[in-house]
């Protein structure tokens, strides 16, 4: 009877089984029919209605000598605008992102605040403006920062009265049972009230007196109501108004070089030069191998002196402004990349060192360079000779020699 009972235990158990797996079949079948016909219904839903991107505009930028404030391009963000101390806000302060991708406003930009424009000079006195400042110049019988005090006075050493272009008549008004005059930008009146004339201001030698930043880099030039710079010969004005840069004349063919010789550029001219190699002296001999290179012939094997002479003597120029601040590196020497035979390099001046004002240092565990530590004032013309001597283990190997010219011109640009 207990078998019994046990067998029919054993197939109500595999019966379960047999039910269960069915169950967990179709509910598998069950999930994966949900789980397509979710799929299907997010596929329709998505090509249906695409999610549209987030609009934004361009970038912005700072605006010179200004500060910008945000940094989010979406829609509906605002970008704010700031400037510098002595700089005034033109165009939009504010400018917010529009839907179309465009921004509102208009671009902004920071111009300089000019203390005349406020028109501090009182009793006909002329605002002068330049170089990150304002002066009033006062008629004479005026004084002080503003023109503000009576002061009887001379007329000032620096009026030019010879000349009518000069000179011109006041703009006078009545205001006020009062007769009010004014001198054009440029001129300060000279006289009376009752009979003034406007004279020109000589800008050059106002601030000259002032002690101040030059006007020019060159040579002011007073012309009526203002000034204007000039340069030397050799140089053109730059666009300021103020600066020099020199003319290239060799490269404008503009030199009057021979045939033969090589047109140099040099601050406010040129130099036609003509390198040539030193003379032969017992063994050594040098044969030109291009217009700014000797090499030398090949030694004897017993000439020691031969050997110990430049292997290479090369020709450089170089022009540099009058007064150029030091130290200021000049000229650079090399061993050939990947040059046999040498593991060693020393540098030195062979010539031309007098007056102390170079000194030579290695740059590079394969290069040199020639310094400039005592300024220079020009017009002077100095010759300076460099040589780099290869070693290996220590035993000399080869010399080259750097023959260099140096053009200083007479002027600081």
């Amino acid at each position: 009877q207990s078998c019994l009972s046990r067998q029919q235990l054993l197939a109500a158990i595999r019966q379960m089984q047999q039910l269960l797996k069915g169950q967990e079949t179709r509910f598998s079948e069950g999930l994966r029919a949900v789980r397509s016909r979710l799929s299907t219904i997010h596929a329709s839903l998505a090509k249906a209605a695409p999610e549209p991107p987030a609009a934004s505009c361009p970038a912005l930028q700072a605006p010179a000598d200004g500060r910008k404030f945000g940094s989010k391009y979406l829609v509906d963000h605002e970008v704010h605008f700031a400037c510098d101390p002595g700089f005034q806000l033109l165009g939009s302060g504010t400018r917010t992102c529009q839907a179309d991708g465009s921004w509102t406003g208009q671009e902004p930009r920071c111009a300089e605040i000019g203390e005349c424009s406020s028109s501090p000079c009182q009793n006909g006195g002329t605002c002068l403006e330049g170089l990150g400042r304002s002066k009033c110049l006062c008629p004479p019988q005026w004084t002080g920062s503003s023109c503000q005090y009576q002061a009887q006075t001379a007329p000032p050493a620096w009026s030019v009265t010879d000349d009518p272009a000069f000179s011109r008549q006041p703009r006078c008004a009545q205001i006020a049972q009062t007769q009010q005059c004014s001198c054009d930008p440029g001129f300060h009146m000279s006289g009376t009230a009752s009979n003034g004339i406007c004279q020109d201001l000589n800008e050059c030698e106002v601030y000259q007196q002032e002690g101040g930043p030059r006007l020019c880099a060159h040579a002011c030039v007073n012309i009526p109501g203002s000034f204007r710079c000039s340069c030397p010969t050799g140089y053109v004005l730059l666009g300021d108004g103020k600066s020099c840069r020199d003319i290239d004349e060799c490269s404008l063919s503009q030199d009057n070089c021979t045939s033969g010789s090589t047109c140099i550029n040099t601050g406010g001219g040129f130099q036609c030069v003509t390198p040539q190699c030193p003379p032969a002296a017992g063994n050594v001999s040098y044969v030109k191998t291009s217009p700014f290179q000797c090499e030398r012939n090949p030694c004897p094997m017993e000439s020691r002196s031969c050997h110990q002479a430049p292997k290479t003597i090369s020709f450089h120029y170089l022009p540099l402004p009058s007064g150029l601040r030091t130290p200021a590196p000049l000229f650079r020497m090399a061993a050939a990349p990947g040059r046999p035979g040498a593991d060693s390099l020393r540098f030195g001046i062979a010539a031309g060192n007098d007056g102390g004002h170079f000194v030579v240092q290695r740059s590079e565990r394969h290069a040199g360079e020639l310094v400039l530590v005592q300024s220079l004032r020009g017009p002077r013309t100095v010759r300076v000779d460099v040589d780099m001597a290869e070693y290996l283990e220590r035993v000399f190997q080869a010399k080259h020699l750097s023959k260099i010219t140096v053009f200083v011109s007479p002027y600081e640009f």
